[in-house]
């Protein structure tokens, strides 16, 4: 019988669907072989943070490996930056640990509540993707725990096709255990900090190409609902790492201090439609004229910076009991205005818009199912409700006919052979998997849905 006997409902990050699972949760890397051994027949999915937005990570009638426990800093070379450390470790944790030693992520995601096995599982990208790429560019190694019961080392020389396979594989080769990887050396704990207000889609595309080079962070907050010559109005923020010289005489007497923000709390969740067109539109009028002048210039902290909705606890519960999804995609350089355009219109037009929607330029990208690739790519976070599976039915439709493709850790509905579609490498991916675990021990409610294992190529 499996060791995995405590059931659990869970959901993503989007709080849809939600699933019935049976756990476990380890204290230790050593207990995994075991897991694994006494599974007999159950399907296993690591979890970490339980960030992605959609099912993923979720496992219904299997068991699921929490591993938020397996979280110990391995060894740091302090001369070069590299860490290793057990896949539950959060940015959180390394922000906590290393910004006061002068060190800093290289590649970090939009919240620091997530473990460094899943930012691998989804290799996942941040705000400098156009000059730095996604995380495991900067992974030099890692450790696997096969199906077979084997720990195996992975790089880029060493088993590198399980490695390619296992990034952006979403924990479907096996239980990540170690990761090795580099952090960035920083002066300060603060961000120069340099914004515009776009007055439309156009205006804000030619801010990324005037300024993208002079800066290794960007970010566009768009205004989903505008529409007309406003189609894509935006706040357009870039920024850098600011050294000792940027500081004000205060900031200067703790420069690599990470302070402590206070964090608020979701008491309950918001009755279904209470971010309707009206409220959420009145929202992204308020936030966009509040940035008076075409730009302006400021030194803020790291995590205003980087992580601007953590200091809300459970801001998921905003969309109420029924939950959401965020559609994330990417479309090609070339065809990007013109798609990005026509998305915005379509949601517009529906009253589909969020407060939460991001704009990034994208850089180069490896892995074979990684979700980058040159481009921009637009995320938008929409509640679930009647009319929501065929609207974005008729986004994919957009971002396939310009020859993009949608984030995996965002998605909740994609079908088969639009996935094939948006991800043309899947059948080398496909042929690793098979190879590394025949009896398909790892799996996912994402990977029963979209048929990776049970469909030819």
């Amino acid at each position: 019988m499996s060791s995995c006997l405590t059931e659990s409902y869970l959901s993503g990050w989007g709080r849809w669907p939600v699933v019935k699972s049976r756990t476990e949760q380890p204290h230790e890397i050593a207990s995994l072989g075991r897991i694994v051994d006494e599974s007999k027949g159950r399907t296993i999915l690591p979890r970490g943070e339980g960030r992605s937005y959609g099912d993923a990570a979720l496992n219904p009638g299997g068991c699921t490996l929490l591993t938020s426990n397996l979280n110990r800093v391995l060894a740091f070379d302090d001369q070069n930056g590299i860490l290793r450390c057990e896949s539950g470790l959060t940015f959180q944790k390394i922000n906590e640990l290393f910004i006061p030693k002068g060190w800093f992520p290289m590649v970090t995601p939009g919240t620091q509540f997530v473990t460094i096995g899943g930012a691998v599982a989804f290799d996942v990208h941040g705000k400098n993707h156009h000059v730095d790429s996604s995380f495991c560019r900067h992974v030099s190694r890692l450790t696997l725990l096969t199906s077979s019961g084997k720990s195996l080392s992975c790089s880029r020389t060493e088993n590198s096709e399980l490695f390619w396979a296992t990034v952006g594989g979403m924990g479907l080769t096996g239980i990540i255990t170690e990761v090795e990887f580099s952090l960035r050396r920083i002066e300060t704990a603060y961000i120069r900090s340099r914004t515009f207000k776009a007055r439309n889609l156009d205006d804000a595309f030619e801010l990324f190409n005037q300024h993208d080079s002079e800066y290794p962070y960007s970010v566009a907050w768009i205004d989903c609902l505008a529409s007309g010559d406003s189609l894509g109005r935006s706040i357009v923020m870039f920024g850098d790492h600011a050294r000792m010289s940027d500081l004000t005489a205060r900031q200067k007497k703790s420069p690599l201090g990470i302070g402590r923000k206070h964090r608020f709390a979701v008491p309950v969740d918001l009755p279904s439609g209470t971010l309707n067109r009206f409220t959420v539109g009145l929202f992204n009028t308020l936030y966009y004229h509040k940035h008076l002048g075409r730009e302006h210039l400021s030194i803020v902290d790291w995590e205003s910076y980087f992580y601007p909705l953590d200091f809300l606890w459970d801001w998921n519960r905003l969309y109420g009991k029924k939950g959401f999804t965020q559609y994330q995609f990417v479309v090609p350089l070339e065809t990007s205005r013109v798609a990005v355009s026509q998305i915005l219109g379509l949601i517009s037009k529906k009253g589909w818009g969020s407060f939460l929607s991001v704009l990034k330029r994208l850089g180069q990208q490896d892995g074979w199912l990684s979700f980058p690739f040159p481009g921009y790519t637009l995320a938008i976070d929409m509640p679930i409700k009647d009319g929501l599976w065929e609207l974005l039915d008729e986004l994919d439709k957009v971002v396939m006919e310009h020859g993009g493709r949608v984030y995996l850790a965002k998605d909740i509905r994609l079908k088969p052979d639009a996935f094939r579609k948006m991800y043309p490498e899947f059948g080398e991916w496909i042929e690793v998997k098979r190879s590394i675990d025949p009896e398909n021990l790892f799996s996912s409610a994402l990977s029963e849905r979209l048929e990776l294992v049970t469909h030819r190529v």
